[in-house]
Protein backbone atom coordinates (compact mmCIF):
# COMPACT_ATOMS: atom_id res chain seq x y z
CA UNK A 1 0.00 0.00 0.00
CA UNK A 2 1.93 3.29 -1.23
CA UNK A 3 1.74 6.26 1.20
CA UNK A 4 1.70 9.39 -1.00
CA UNK A 5 3.94 11.69 1.07
CA UNK A 6 6.23 8.89 2.16
CA UNK A 7 6.19 5.74 -0.57
CA UNK A 8 8.51 3.93 1.53
CA UNK A 9 6.22 3.23 3.93
CA UNK A 10 4.95 -0.69 4.32
CA UNK A 11 1.69 0.40 6.17
CA UNK A 12 -0.61 3.05 6.76
CA UNK A 13 0.17 3.53 10.42
CA UNK A 14 1.89 6.20 12.53
CA UNK A 15 2.46 5.85 16.33
CA UNK A 16 1.67 9.20 17.97
CA UNK A 17 5.02 10.65 19.94
CA UNK A 18 4.32 10.75 23.21
CA UNK A 19 6.70 12.67 25.31
CA UNK A 20 7.28 10.84 29.09
CA UNK A 21 6.10 7.26 27.69
CA UNK A 22 8.07 6.70 25.34
CA UNK A 23 12.00 6.63 23.61
CA UNK A 24 13.30 5.84 20.71
CA UNK A 25 12.70 1.76 21.62
CA UNK A 26 8.98 2.45 20.68
CA UNK A 27 9.73 3.99 17.64
CA UNK A 28 12.45 1.88 16.41
CA UNK A 29 9.76 -1.49 17.00
CA UNK A 30 6.73 0.41 14.82
CA UNK A 31 9.16 1.24 11.86
CA UNK A 32 10.55 -2.24 11.79
CA UNK A 33 7.20 -3.35 11.48
CA UNK A 34 6.61 -1.32 8.88
CA UNK A 35 5.04 1.57 10.08
CA UNK A 36 5.81 5.01 10.99
CA UNK A 37 7.25 5.16 14.50
CA UNK A 38 7.48 8.50 16.18
CA UNK A 39 10.05 9.82 18.38
CA UNK A 40 8.82 13.07 20.93
CA UNK A 41 11.98 15.22 21.15
CA UNK A 42 10.36 18.54 22.88
CA UNK A 43 11.60 17.27 26.13
CA UNK A 44 15.17 16.13 25.43
CA UNK A 45 18.41 18.41 25.38
CA UNK A 46 20.72 17.84 22.82
CA UNK A 47 23.03 15.29 24.21
CA UNK A 48 19.67 12.95 25.00
CA UNK A 49 18.43 13.63 21.85
CA UNK A 50 21.53 13.06 19.84
CA UNK A 51 21.83 9.52 21.82
CA UNK A 52 18.54 8.43 20.94
CA UNK A 53 19.01 9.05 17.00
CA UNK A 54 22.38 6.79 17.49
CA UNK A 55 20.39 4.09 18.77
CA UNK A 56 17.74 4.54 15.86
CA UNK A 57 21.04 4.26 13.53
CA UNK A 58 21.75 1.46 15.06
CA UNK A 59 18.45 -0.53 15.50
CA UNK A 60 16.89 0.54 12.20
CA UNK A 61 17.21 1.86 8.58
CA UNK A 62 13.04 2.27 7.96
CA UNK A 63 11.03 5.80 7.63
CA UNK A 64 11.74 7.56 11.58
CA UNK A 65 9.84 10.55 12.78
CA UNK A 66 11.23 13.07 14.68
CA UNK A 67 8.63 15.24 16.52
CA UNK A 68 9.15 18.79 17.76
CA UNK A 69 6.78 21.47 19.96
CA UNK A 70 6.46 24.84 17.62
CA UNK A 71 5.15 27.06 20.75
CA UNK A 72 6.74 30.17 21.81
CA UNK A 73 8.17 30.41 25.55
CA UNK A 74 6.08 32.76 27.40
CA UNK A 75 6.94 36.03 29.27
CA UNK A 76 7.11 34.79 33.07
CA UNK A 77 4.19 36.30 35.48
CA UNK A 78 5.27 35.92 38.63
CA UNK A 79 2.13 37.25 40.15
CA UNK A 80 0.29 34.66 38.31
CA UNK A 81 2.81 31.75 39.12
CA UNK A 82 2.48 33.17 42.99
CA UNK A 83 -1.42 32.39 42.78
CA UNK A 84 -1.03 29.13 40.84
CA UNK A 85 1.25 28.17 43.60
CA UNK A 86 -0.75 29.00 46.32
CA UNK A 87 -3.49 26.68 45.25
CA UNK A 88 -1.00 23.86 45.98
CA UNK A 89 -0.14 24.94 49.56
CA UNK A 90 -2.14 23.10 51.03
CA UNK A 91 -1.01 19.64 49.08
CA UNK A 92 2.99 20.32 50.10
CA UNK A 93 1.99 20.34 53.79
CA UNK A 94 0.13 17.43 53.10
CA UNK A 95 2.68 15.44 51.41
CA UNK A 96 5.69 17.26 53.56
CA UNK A 97 7.08 18.82 50.09
CA UNK A 98 8.97 21.88 49.12
CA UNK A 99 7.47 23.94 46.38
CA UNK A 100 9.93 23.89 43.29
CA UNK A 101 11.40 26.75 41.15
CA UNK A 102 11.03 25.48 37.97
CA UNK A 103 9.52 22.17 36.22
CA UNK A 104 10.94 19.97 33.46
CA UNK A 105 9.70 22.37 30.45
CA UNK A 106 9.13 21.29 26.91
CA UNK A 107 12.05 23.03 24.74
CA UNK A 108 10.79 24.67 21.57
CA UNK A 109 12.76 23.72 17.91
CA UNK A 110 15.22 26.29 17.68
CA UNK A 111 18.72 26.48 15.85
CA UNK A 112 20.90 24.13 17.38
CA UNK A 113 18.00 21.44 17.41
CA UNK A 114 17.70 22.00 13.71
CA UNK A 115 21.39 21.80 13.05
CA UNK A 116 21.05 18.37 14.84
CA UNK A 117 17.90 17.18 12.75
CA UNK A 118 19.79 18.42 9.33
CA UNK A 119 22.92 16.49 10.11
CA UNK A 120 20.65 13.16 11.15
CA UNK A 121 18.63 13.72 7.63
CA UNK A 122 15.59 12.20 9.16
CA UNK A 123 12.90 11.01 6.69
CA UNK A 124 10.26 12.91 8.35
CA UNK A 125 9.85 16.03 10.46
CA UNK A 126 6.33 16.52 12.57
CA UNK A 127 5.66 19.60 14.30
CA UNK A 128 2.79 20.21 17.03
CA UNK A 129 1.32 24.07 17.59
CA UNK A 130 1.90 25.07 14.12
CA UNK A 131 5.13 25.62 12.85
CA UNK A 132 8.27 27.11 13.89
CA UNK A 133 9.73 30.20 11.95
CA UNK A 134 10.33 30.14 8.32
CA UNK A 135 13.97 30.15 8.43
CA UNK A 136 13.93 26.71 10.74
CA UNK A 137 11.46 24.99 8.27
CA UNK A 138 13.40 25.72 5.43
CA UNK A 139 15.92 24.47 6.93
CA UNK A 140 14.65 21.31 8.00
CA UNK A 141 12.95 20.54 4.12
CA UNK A 142 16.41 21.39 2.40
CA UNK A 143 18.01 18.16 4.37
CA UNK A 144 15.31 16.36 2.47
CA UNK A 145 12.79 15.43 5.54
CA UNK A 146 9.16 15.40 4.81
CA UNK A 147 7.41 17.79 7.12
CA UNK A 148 4.54 16.59 9.52
CA UNK A 149 1.56 19.39 11.56
CA UNK A 150 -1.27 18.48 13.63
CA UNK A 151 -4.47 20.37 12.54
CA UNK A 152 -8.03 20.82 14.96
CA UNK A 153 -9.69 22.40 13.07
CA UNK A 154 -10.16 23.16 9.65
CA UNK A 155 -8.66 26.74 9.74
CA UNK A 156 -5.30 25.48 11.01
CA UNK A 157 -5.38 22.91 8.12
CA UNK A 158 -5.97 25.52 5.81
CA UNK A 159 -2.92 27.29 7.26
CA UNK A 160 -0.34 24.51 7.69
CA UNK A 161 -1.27 23.77 3.44
CA UNK A 162 -0.65 27.36 3.11
CA UNK A 163 2.98 27.29 4.44
CA UNK A 164 3.77 23.74 2.53
CA UNK A 165 3.25 21.04 4.53
CA UNK A 166 4.03 17.44 2.83
CA UNK A 167 0.80 16.40 4.92
CA UNK A 168 -1.42 16.91 7.56
CA UNK A 169 -2.71 15.70 11.09
CA UNK A 170 -6.37 15.51 11.13
CA UNK A 171 -6.18 15.66 15.30
CA UNK A 172 -9.90 15.22 16.51
CA UNK A 173 -10.56 16.04 20.11
CA UNK A 174 -10.93 12.21 21.42
CA UNK A 175 -6.85 12.47 21.18
CA UNK A 176 -4.64 11.65 24.52
CA UNK A 177 -2.45 14.24 25.54
CA UNK A 178 -1.97 17.52 24.25
CA UNK A 179 -4.00 19.40 21.74
CA UNK A 180 -2.37 20.58 18.63
CA UNK A 181 -4.26 23.77 18.63
CA UNK A 182 -2.32 26.87 17.55
CA UNK A 183 -4.76 29.62 15.93
CA UNK A 184 -7.27 29.58 18.93
CA UNK A 185 -6.85 28.63 22.44
CA UNK A 186 -10.50 28.45 22.55
CA UNK A 187 -11.35 24.58 23.23
CA UNK A 188 -15.38 24.68 21.71
CA UNK A 189 -13.43 24.79 18.49
CA UNK A 190 -12.16 21.54 18.83
CA UNK A 191 -13.87 18.89 17.18
CA UNK A 192 -13.73 14.92 17.04
CA UNK A 193 -12.18 12.77 14.44
CA UNK A 194 -15.03 11.90 12.41
CA UNK A 195 -16.44 14.95 11.66
CA UNK A 196 -13.17 16.74 11.18
CA UNK A 197 -11.06 14.33 9.03
CA UNK A 198 -13.91 14.60 6.51
CA UNK A 199 -13.86 18.88 6.60
CA UNK A 200 -10.57 18.55 6.15
CA UNK A 201 -9.94 16.18 3.23
CA UNK A 202 -12.47 18.83 1.33
CA UNK A 203 -10.68 22.25 1.63
CA UNK A 204 -6.87 20.47 1.16
CA UNK A 205 -4.99 18.98 -1.41
CA UNK A 206 -2.32 17.29 0.65
CA UNK A 207 -2.53 14.01 2.16
CA UNK A 208 -4.51 14.13 5.33
CA UNK A 209 -3.86 11.49 8.39
CA UNK A 210 -6.55 10.66 11.00
CA UNK A 211 -5.83 11.03 14.35
CA UNK A 212 -7.85 10.95 17.63
CA UNK A 213 -9.85 8.02 19.40
CA UNK A 214 -9.00 5.51 16.83
CA UNK A 215 -7.74 2.04 18.49
CA UNK A 216 -8.42 -1.18 16.52
CA UNK A 217 -8.68 -2.41 12.69
CA UNK A 218 -12.20 -1.28 12.64
CA UNK A 219 -11.41 2.24 13.41
CA UNK A 220 -8.08 2.35 11.50
CA UNK A 221 -10.15 1.07 8.30
CA UNK A 222 -12.96 3.66 8.71
CA UNK A 223 -10.99 6.14 8.46
CA UNK A 224 -8.65 4.90 5.49
CA UNK A 225 -11.92 4.34 4.08
CA UNK A 226 -13.32 8.03 4.52
CA UNK A 227 -10.01 9.20 2.43
CA UNK A 228 -6.85 9.35 5.21
CA UNK A 229 -4.11 8.44 3.44
CA UNK A 230 -2.77 6.84 6.95
CA UNK A 231 -3.84 7.08 10.32
CA UNK A 232 -2.21 8.20 13.72
CA UNK A 233 -2.64 6.34 16.84
CA UNK A 234 -0.81 7.28 20.59
CA UNK A 235 -2.83 5.91 23.34
CA UNK A 236 -3.07 2.26 21.63
CA UNK A 237 0.67 2.01 22.10
CA UNK A 238 1.14 2.28 25.54
CA UNK A 239 0.56 -0.99 26.94
CA UNK A 240 3.47 -2.25 24.49
CA UNK A 241 6.18 -2.92 26.50
CA UNK A 242 8.78 -1.13 24.59
CA UNK A 243 6.54 2.02 25.88
CA UNK A 244 7.95 3.37 28.99
CA UNK A 245 4.77 4.23 30.48
CA UNK A 246 4.78 3.72 34.67
CA UNK A 247 3.27 1.06 36.08
CA UNK A 248 0.74 3.72 37.54
CA UNK A 249 -0.40 4.66 34.30
CA UNK A 250 -0.18 1.03 32.95
CA UNK A 251 -2.59 0.21 35.74
CA UNK A 252 -5.03 2.78 34.81
CA UNK A 253 -5.02 2.29 31.85
CA UNK A 254 -6.72 -0.64 32.65
CA UNK A 255 -9.15 0.10 35.12
CA UNK A 256 -12.69 2.17 34.80
CA UNK A 257 -10.51 5.28 35.23
CA UNK A 258 -9.49 5.26 32.10
CA UNK A 259 -13.23 5.84 30.45
CA UNK A 260 -13.61 9.42 32.11
CA UNK A 261 -11.13 11.51 30.13
CA UNK A 262 -11.27 15.37 30.10
CA UNK A 263 -9.23 18.76 28.59
CA UNK A 264 -6.92 20.12 31.52
CA UNK A 265 -4.96 22.78 31.23
CA UNK A 266 -3.56 22.14 34.93
CA UNK A 267 -0.57 19.79 34.59
CA UNK A 268 1.29 22.42 31.41
CA UNK A 269 -0.88 25.07 30.88
CA UNK A 270 -2.05 24.02 28.09
CA UNK A 271 -5.15 21.72 27.14
CA UNK A 272 -4.36 18.34 27.13
CA UNK A 273 -6.76 14.92 27.86
CA UNK A 274 -5.81 12.79 30.18
CA UNK A 275 -7.83 10.88 32.96
CA UNK A 276 -9.83 12.22 36.14
CA UNK A 277 -7.73 11.93 39.32
CA UNK A 278 -7.20 13.68 41.99
CA UNK A 279 -5.75 16.94 41.22
CA UNK A 280 -7.76 17.16 38.26
CA UNK A 281 -11.01 16.70 40.23
CA UNK A 282 -9.57 19.53 43.06
CA UNK A 283 -8.40 22.13 40.71
CA UNK A 284 -9.81 21.79 37.16
CA UNK A 285 -10.43 20.73 34.75
CA UNK A 286 -9.53 23.91 32.97
CA UNK A 287 -8.08 26.42 35.66
CA UNK A 288 -7.86 29.74 34.74
CA UNK A 289 -4.69 30.73 36.89
CA UNK A 290 -2.43 28.18 35.03
CA UNK A 291 0.53 29.92 34.19
CA UNK A 292 0.89 29.33 30.09
CA UNK A 293 2.54 26.19 28.81
CA UNK A 294 4.97 25.08 29.42
CA UNK A 295 5.30 27.06 32.98
CA UNK A 296 2.57 25.46 34.90
CA UNK A 297 4.24 21.97 35.23
CA UNK A 298 6.59 23.34 37.88
CA UNK A 299 3.95 23.90 40.82
CA UNK A 300 2.85 20.19 40.83
CA UNK A 301 6.22 18.95 39.70
CA UNK A 302 7.83 17.85 43.62
CA UNK A 303 3.89 16.75 44.51
CA UNK A 304 3.97 14.34 41.51
CA UNK A 305 7.52 12.91 42.50
CA UNK A 306 6.70 12.33 46.74
CA UNK A 307 3.26 11.27 45.70
CA UNK A 308 4.29 8.68 42.54
CA UNK A 309 6.74 6.96 44.76
CA UNK A 310 4.51 6.21 47.75
CA UNK A 311 2.54 4.43 44.68
CA UNK A 312 -0.05 7.40 44.19
CA UNK A 313 -1.38 9.25 41.10
CA UNK A 314 -3.12 11.95 42.63
CA UNK A 315 -0.45 14.28 40.58
CA UNK A 316 0.25 12.06 37.31
CA UNK A 317 -0.40 13.48 34.34
CA UNK A 318 -2.54 10.08 32.94
CA UNK A 319 -2.66 11.39 29.22
CA UNK A 320 -5.18 8.58 27.24
CA UNK A 321 -7.56 9.31 24.35
CA UNK A 322 -11.02 8.54 24.77
CA UNK A 323 -11.08 4.87 23.11
CA UNK A 324 -8.08 2.87 25.47
CA UNK A 325 -10.48 -0.14 25.09
CA UNK A 326 -8.27 -1.82 22.60
CA UNK A 327 -5.05 -1.30 24.87
CA UNK A 328 -2.96 -4.35 24.70
CA UNK A 329 0.06 -5.36 26.53
CA UNK A 330 1.21 -7.00 23.35
CA UNK A 331 4.98 -5.98 21.34
CA UNK A 332 4.20 -2.75 19.00
CA UNK A 333 4.79 -4.84 16.05
CA UNK A 334 1.95 -7.29 16.63
CA UNK A 335 0.19 -4.64 17.29
CA UNK A 336 1.07 -2.45 14.40
CA UNK A 337 0.22 -5.62 12.93
CA UNK A 338 -3.23 -6.25 14.17
CA UNK A 339 -3.95 -2.39 13.27
CA UNK A 340 -3.98 -3.34 9.28
CA UNK A 341 -5.79 -6.59 9.79
CA UNK A 342 -8.87 -5.60 8.31
CA UNK A 343 -7.14 -3.70 5.03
Amino acid sequence: MSIPFLPELQLPIIQAPMAGVQGSALAIAVSNAGGLGSLPCAMLGAEALQQELDTIRRQTDRPINLNFFSHQMPVPDPARARAWQGLFRRYYRELDVEPAAAGPLRRPFDQATADIVCAWQPQVVSFHFGLPDTGLLEQVRSCGAKILSSATTVEEALWLEAQGVDAIIAQGVEAGGHRGMFLSDDITTQIGTMALLPQVLDVVRVPVIAAGGIADARGVKAALDMGAAAVQLGTAYLLCPEASTSALHRAALQSPLARHTVLTNIFSGRPARGMVNRMVRDLGPMNPLAPAFPLATAASAPLRAKAESQGSHDFTPLWSGQNASACKAIPAAELTRELVSLL
